[in-house]
């Protein structure tokens, strides 16, 4: 068990989210940055669909109350463990009284912690994440809160306490830092065509700032107005996360893991699914250039994404073993 002692800017709890809901109007809901959990479990050696901590712009703490093994992942809070340093990418067992606090972000968004077995809250159509707008799943259906305890899925066991984790030098990959500029692929969509060459160029050839106002269900980009040079109506369609909309305004917004899940804006295409982590650690302000890529090649770029997870479990297998 973990007791929460500062909750930050609405850590939650998150896991891969659910699917195959649209169709009643239930969103994905889930780990913004999919990838950085998925290590994390990895680290733990936890199934997949284990539940951790999601932490937005750090400011978060909690104190163990029982030996867990936790993982750290994502952006870099500048975490510590009773004062001392504790890294990112790094799996560590804590003993009872031991308090965990992560800083301010220094690079990225949001910093994920997983746990021993998983976090032990109750599954809510299939998904243990947290749908604050539907105020279901994750604990009590909310953000937490100072005093909340969490229980974890499994007890540490055996006599060897975890202290490793994944080096700069070995894994460059995971230690980009989101502050500058990022480039995200996507895949365009059918109203793609009705923009000229020139705008479409436009579209890719900007870089688009990420406005303050951009949260878990959307990110508003500030840039050139895209005019369409053909305007249709259209009627309320399926969307899913990564659906880049162009609201009247002419300036793009990315739908995220908490949008609804129809709209009738407008669509120049979807972010791929493997690059939905990328966005999820781009800071407020730092900005956003879009490359055209085929569908074949964001199915291969989702392939990338399990075989570094495969390749991290692999990694450290003999380290969680004692």
């Amino acid at each position: 068990m973990i007791r929460i002692l500062t909750p930050g800017l609405g850590a939650t709890v998150q896991d891969l989210g659910r699917s195959g809901l649209a169709n009643i109007g239930v969103g994905r809901s889930g780990a913004m940055d999919r990838r950085a959990l998925r290590v994390a479990n990895a680290l733990l050696g936890n199934a997949e669909e284990a539940a951790g901590l999601e932490i937005t712009l750090g400011g978060f703490s909690f104190e163990a109350l029982e030996p867990v093994a936790i993982a750290l992942a994502g952006a870099d809070t500048g975490a510590t463990l009773d004062g001392r340093p504790l890294p990112r990418w790094w799996a560590r067992t804590l003993l009872p009284g031991q308090v965990l606090r992560m800083g301010h972000s220094r690079t990225g968004m949001r910093g994920y912690i997983a746990v021993s077995g998983g976090l032990d809250v109750p599954e809510v159509l299939g998904s243990r994440a947290t749908d604050a707008k539907g105020g279901f799943g994750g604990h009590d259906g909310r953000a937490l809160k100072t005093g909340d305890i969490l229980t974890t899925a499994a007890e540490v066991t055996g006599s060897r306490a975890l202290d490793f984790g994944l080096s700069p030098r070995a894994w460059p990959d995971l230690w980009a830092d989101g502050s500058g500029e990022t480039e995200v692929r996507f895949v365009p969509a059918m109203e793609w065509a009705d923009h000229d060459d020139e705008t479409r160029a436009l579209f890719c050839a900007t870089g688009w700032t990420i406005e303050p106002a951009s949260n878990r269900i959307g990110y508003r980009l500030d840039g050139p107005e895209m005019v369409p040079t053909i305007r249709r109506e259209l009627l309320s369609h399926g969307i899913l996360p990564g659906t880049i909309q162009l609201p009247p305004s002419g300036r793009p917004v990315i739908q995220m893991l908490d949008a609804n899940t129809v709209g009738g804006y407008p669509k120049l295409g979807v972010v791929i699914d493997a690059d939905l982590p990328l966005l999820a650690q781009a800071t407020l302000g730092s900005t956003l250039r879009f490359r055209e890529i085929s569908a074949a090649e964001a199915r291969a770029a989702r392939r990338g994404e399990d075989d570094l997870i495969s390749a991290v479990r692999r990694a450290t297998s003999h380290q969680r073993k004692g």
